[in-house]
């Protein structure tokens, strides 16, 4: 499943911050006349057109916008070798809040002070605005065949929008010809939960709350401590994660951030404003007053909610494993792997189905390079290495004999030890090898896909899934006639590849009324839908119908309006189609 994050830039502060660019020096991009072209680069304009290896020391400062707690200054495994092989070492600085990156490059813009490369997410608009960040066109086809040998006949898919086709960013966070062989995400239940239950039926709200309520009638304390049925994460932007997504994943809609798409007019409107919705939102305001939603959902910290989940008497969650995974890795080093949480695709009726695996082609968050960086060739020629077999083999797999070894046959495997710590110490085992920490620094072919050798280029495949499962887990699957957890969700066939991508990623206006409307929607969204949650039943009509006249108040449709022809003019640059 993929992250549902915020595309809004949603505050400009007047501070400066002083980032370290490549070698100690910035350019500020406010003093730069310049086209944020990488061909008007000293580097790139200068630089032979070949991709031989510089492997002299360098560091390139970056800036990714996602936290990253295991960040060991590239002194795990992985890092050690990736500096040996290239000479590259990263400055890396991550996100450390719940804000998704938004302040921190709301700072940069707001100085021009910006590292070598940024993994921006939904805030790389402002940077292209700001023009502190360079087209990657030229520098790809002449230094980086890696790349577009990955992204091939996607490579009109990089493109920034139908006015503006340079390349501003390199999708990262997406695998080419991805196969997804497991769900980890969904509406999550308490597999020791399950088990005294006697494995019931987990299709519809109806028959999630029966289960929650059921478990909590027979155990109201868990460890001394009161049972908590359902607890949600609604700190800052991982409400949507929680709270809000779950609303169009229970009602048949795939995910498009904060809009809905008609697939046949390719019209948007903030999903909200489905009544299938209305109805979801319903179910978790009845959830409440039966005092089966955590009643600190609401106000709980980010590091509170997952103190809740690790001490295992949380019984229900509806998020995805990233969100959750520090507070169920605690319960799996403790040895509760029973009290570690099973994925369902639950709905508000059977009428729908769960659109988690609907594709949406070579589109997502990326890699982006800076005007403050001074060689753009060498880095861009590192980004292509990090992109080569052997680097995507490093990344996923660690380093030969001591995370992975070669059999006879030549297959890669895992042996039982490192799985051992890989499934149950995971915070340790990543910081330890860097085993998947890198990789959002280079493009990369997706699970299911095999390199050269005969081997899967991941460790997400059908017998590696399975072998890394608690015994609790295959239990549990067993149970429901399933050998993983993808088996339980409608596969990606049932749906077509979305014309449109991913749109949490589709750049949007960075100044205008787009973004004051969407501010101001966001703003009443993140305070009317607790209201309504929270409100007594036989007002939530009341509450939920002013809080969409109010989204319509602060200039909803004219905004609805605008991305609608934005997504036309996506899928007119991507299919060639006259909308």
């Amino acid at each position: 499943m993929r992250k549902s994050t915020k595309t809004a830039f949603t505050l400009m502060l007047l501070s400066s911050m002083l980032i370290a660019g490549c070698g100690g020096n910035n350019n500020n991009a406010a003093n730069n006349t310049t086209s944020n072209n990488a061909s008007n680069t000293p580097s790139a304009t200068n630089a032979a057109a070949d991709t031989t290896e510089d492997t002299s020391p360098v560091t390139f400062s970056f800036f990714g916008a996602d936290a990253s707690p295991n960040w060991n200054k590239m002194q795990d495994a992985v890092g050690k070798v990736i500096t040996e092989k290239t000479g590259v070492t990263i400055d890396a600085e991550y996100d450390v809040g719940s804000g998704g990156g938004d302040n921190k490059i709301a700072l940069m813009v707001a100085s021009g002070e910006v590292p070598d490369m940024m993994y921006a997410k939904g805030s790389l608009s402002n940077l292209v605005d700001a023009g502190l960040v360079i087209d990657l066109t030229d520098l790809i086809d002449k230094y980086a065949p890696n790349l577009k040998k990955i992204y091939g006949e996607n490579m009109n898919r990089l493109k920034y929008s139908n006015d503006d086709q340079k390349i501003y960013s390199i999708p990262t966070n997406v695998g080419v010809d991805q196969q997804s062989f497991d769900a980890t995400g969904g509406f999550e239940i308490q597999m020791r939960v399950l088990k005294e239950l006697g494995y019931p039926q987990v299709k519809t709200l109806a028959d999630y709350e029966k289960v929650l309520k059921d478990y909590v009638a027979l155990h109201p304390e868990t460890d001394g401590q009161p049972t908590i049925p359902l607890s949600l994460n609604a700190d800052d932007w991982k409400i949507m994660i929680t709270v809000t997504n779950p609303a169009f994943q229970t009602t048949g809609a795939p995910d498009d951030g904060e809009y809905y798409v008609d697939p046949a007019t390719y019209e948007a409107q903030l999903h909200y404003k489905r009544p299938a919705e209305k109805e979801y939102f319903r179910w978790l305001n009845g959830m409440y007053a039966q005092g089966l939603l955590d009643k600190d959902t609401f106000v709980q910290k980010d590091d509170q909610y997952k103190a809740k989940v690790a001490s295992g008497r949380v019984l229900g969650l509806i998020s995805q494993e990233w969100e959750y995974q520090d507070g169920e890795n605690a319960l799996k080093a403790a040895g509760k792997n029973d009290y570690t949480y099973a994925h369902f695709p639950v709905t508000l009726s059977d009428e729908y189905q769960d659109h988690s695996f609907q594709t949406t082609g070579v589109d997502g968050y990326g890699i982006a390079i800076t005007t403050a960086c001074k060689d753009p060739v060498r880095l861009i020629k590192w980004l292509d290495w990090m992109s080569s077999d052997e680097a995507q083999v490093l990344r996923n797999w660690g380093v030969e004999g001591e995370q992975y070894t070669v059999n006879a046959e030549g297959i890669r495997e895992i042996p039982a030890d490192v799985q051992e710590k890989k499934s149950n110490d995971n915070a340790n085992f990543t910081k330890e090898t860097g085993v998947g920490m890198y990789n959002i620094f280079g493009a990369h072919y997706g699970d299911g896909v095999k390199d050269s050798t005969g081997n899967y280029y991941t460790t997400n495949f059908p017998d590696q899934i399975v072998a890394s499962y608690s015994d609790a887990e295959r239990e549990t699957l067993k149970a429901y006639n399933a050998t993983t957890w993808k088996d339980l969700f409608p596969a990606e066939d049932a749906f077509p590849t979305k014309e449109w991508g991913a749109l949490y990623n589709m750049p949007v206006p960075t100044d205008g009324q787009y973004q004051v409307i969407f501010k101001k929607t966001q703003d009443i969204i993140r305070k009317r839908i607790p209201e309504a949650i929270l409100s007594k039943p036989a007002d939530f009509d009341k509450v939920y119908d002013s809080f969409l006249a109010e989204l319509d108040k602060a200039g909803a449709q004219d905004m609805e309006k605008e991305f609608t022809e934005l997504v036309k003019a996506r899928v007119s640059l991507w299919t060639g189609k006259d909308l």
